[in-house]
């Protein structure tokens, strides 16, 4: 795993992390397990709505298909300032017609998410998909060769209908041990070298391991906030950009 920024050290020893930046890592990302037992108020699949929006009433140069979790599905966001719905302003601004269907749903993990693809890549027929998964696996201790492989699937099943892939790559925290850190972050590399498809190596890259991460967060520590959410289109726009018509 690559340091995430000058500010953010990693060795095998936790001590040694840079003790401010490693508290402040800590108080952010330990309500993580905390809010999970406690129940955050995730929607089930049956109960989601995939909203899609058009770009342009012209016709549409192709579908990008945006399959995550919370972290693209506005959990805790006011409707409409997610990085997904700007990415839908970007697109009028770059003068390209598109549609942005955002399929995410709070606590999907690859699993879910790789059982759900099919479906979609049938009634959407995207031309790329964004697939922001992989965080709630790492979350809930879940064995990250099954993470892999899920994504592996996911690639493939979508490379196979002729759609172009994007993957969004997470981090986790040094509290979580240095191998399983290193392990889960090579993970995104892995497959998108394998696959070759594109990467954005880490979606909170700016946010996570700024100066001041909790500013960057919602109340909970967990979500990115409002403000954080042009940072987060941001990382991705460059990649998706290569990617469109």
């Amino acid at each position: 795993m690559t340091a995430l920024s000058e500010n953010f050290k990693v060795t095998s020893d936790c001590s040694k992390v840079v003790p401010d930046v490693r508290d402040r890592w800590f108080k952010l990302f330990g309500a993580l397990l905390v809010a999970l037992l406690l129940g955050v108020p995730w929607l089930n699949p049956a109960q989601a709505q995939v909203p899609t929006a058009m770009v342009s009433a012209k016709k549409t140069a192709g579908t990008i298909l945006v399959v995550g979790d919370s972290i693209s599905a506005e959990y805790g966001l006011k409707r409409g300032t997610g990085w997904v719905k700007l990415l839908e302003q970007q697109l009028i601004r770059e003068k390209k017609t598109a549609i942005v269907v955002n399929a995410s749903i709070s606590g999907e993990t690859t699993s879910g998410g790789s059982s759900r693809l099919p479906a979609l890549l049938t009634q959407h027929q995207p031309t790329v998909v964004v697939i922001e998964l992989g965080g709630n696996d790492a979350l809930r201790g879940l064995p990250l060769d099954m993470t892999e492989k899920n994504l592996i699937t996911m690639t493939q099943s979508s490379k196979k209908t002729g759609a172009k892939v994007l993957l969004l790559g997470m981090q986790v925290p040094p509290n979580y041990g240095d191998a399983y850190a290193t392990d889960f972050s090579s993970l995104f590399s892995r497959v998108a070298k394998a696959e070759k498809v594109a990467l954005v190596p880490f979606l909170l890259k700016g946010i996570a391991d700024a100066q001041d991460p909790v500013a960057n967060f919602q109340a909970d520590r967990i979500h990115p906030n409002e403000p954080s959410q042009a940072r987060m289109l941001a990382n991705v726009w460059p990649e998706l950009k290569k990617l469109l018509k």
